[in-house]
C-alpha cells in the first residue's frame, strides 16, 4: 500500500514538474518514467488490497468480539441492576414500614396527651365554676340578706316615720307641712335602701364577671396549648409539652 502512495506521489510531481504545450491546458511528460510508475502501482494493488481485505476482516472479528462481549456485560449488569433494584426495594419497604409504626406510636402518644390535657383542662375548668358559682352564691346571699336588712330598717325607719307624724299630725293637726315632711323623709329613707341594694348587687355582678374573665383566661392559655401541641404534631417535632397558665404557676408556687 505504501508503494502506491508513493508512486501517485511521483506520478502527481511528473505532471506538475512536465513542460506545458503552448497555447493549450496540455503538457509533456516522460512516457517511460509515467509507464514505469504506473506499473508499480498496477504490481502493488493486488497484495495491498489482501492486506487491507486482511486488515478489514481482522477489524470486523475485533468489533464482533467487542459486541459479544458488550452484550455480556450489558446482560450482568441489567441482572446486577435488578438485583440491586429489588433489594434497595426491599429496604425501602422495611424502612417504610418502620417509620409508619414510628408514626403511629407517636400519633397515638400525642392523642393521649392531648386527651389528658383537655381532660385537665375541663376538670380545672369545672372546679373554677363550680368555685365561681359558690363565690357567687355567696355574694348574692349576702348581698340579699343585706338588701333584706335596708328593706327592713327602711321599712322599720318608715313606719317610725309614719307613726311620729301620725302622732304629729294627731298633735298639729293644723300643721300639713309636717306630714308633708315625714312622707318625704320615709321616702327618701326607702330611697336609699333601694339604691343599696343595687350598689351591693352591682359589687356582686362585678366580682362574678371578674371571675369569670379569669376562668376565661385560663381557658384561652389552655387552647393555645394544646392548639401548639397539635401543630408541633404535624411538623414531626415530638410530643408537645404542656404550658400552664401565669395564674396556675403563680398557686403552684405559693
Amino acid at each position: 500500500m505504501y508503494r502506491v502512495f508513493e508512486a501517485l506521489d511521483e506520478l502527481v510531481a511528473i505532471v506538475e514538474e512536465a513542460r506545458g504545450v503552448p497555447m493549450t491546458a496540455g503538457c509533456v511528460v516522460p512516457r517511460g518514467d509515467v509507464l514505469e510508475l504506473l506499473d508499480d502501482v498496477r504490481d502493488a494493488i493486488p497484495g495491498e488490497l489482501d492486506d487491507a481485505q486482511d486488515v478489514l476482516d481482522h477489524r470486523d472479528k475485533l468489533v464482533g468480539d467487542a459486541r459479544t462481549h458488550a452484550e455480556k456485560m450489558v446482560s450482568g449488569a441489567t441482572a446486577e441492576a435488578d438485583e440491586t433494584l429489588s433489594s434497595a426495594r426491599h429496604d425501602a419497604d422495611r424502612i417504610l414500614a418502620d417509620a409508619k409504626d414510628k408514626a403511629d406510636r407517636m400519633v397515638a402518644e400525642a392523642q393521649a396527651h392531648a386527651e389528658q390535657l383537655v381532660a385537665d383542662a375541663q376538670d380545672e375548668a369545672e372546679r373554677t365554676v363550680e368555685d365561681g358559682r359558690r363565690e357567687y352564691q355567696d355574694v348574692t346571699g349576702r348581698a340579699a340578706a343585706e338588701a333584706d336588712r335596708m328593706v327592713e330598717a327602711g321599712r322599720a325607719a318608715q313606719e317610725r316615720s309614719i307613726a311620729e307624724g301620725q302622732a304629729e299630725q294627731d298633735r298639729l293637726v293644723s300643721q300639713a307641712e309636717v306630714v308633708q315632711a315625714a312622707h318625704a323623709e320615709s321616702a327618701r329613707v326607702i330611697d336609699a335602701a333601694h339604691a343599696e341594694s343595687d350598689r351591693l348587687r352591682g359589687d356582686c355582678d362585678l366580682y362574678v364577671d371578674n371571675k369569670l374573665a379569669e376562668f376565661e383566661e385560663f381557658l384561652t392559655g389552655t387552647i393555645r396549648s394544646v392548639g401548639r401541641g397539635r401543630q408541633q404534631l404535624r411538623t414531626g417535632s415530638g410530643v408537645p409539652t404542656y404550658d400552664e397558665p401565669d395564674e396556675r404557676r403563680t398557686e403552684r408556687r405559693r
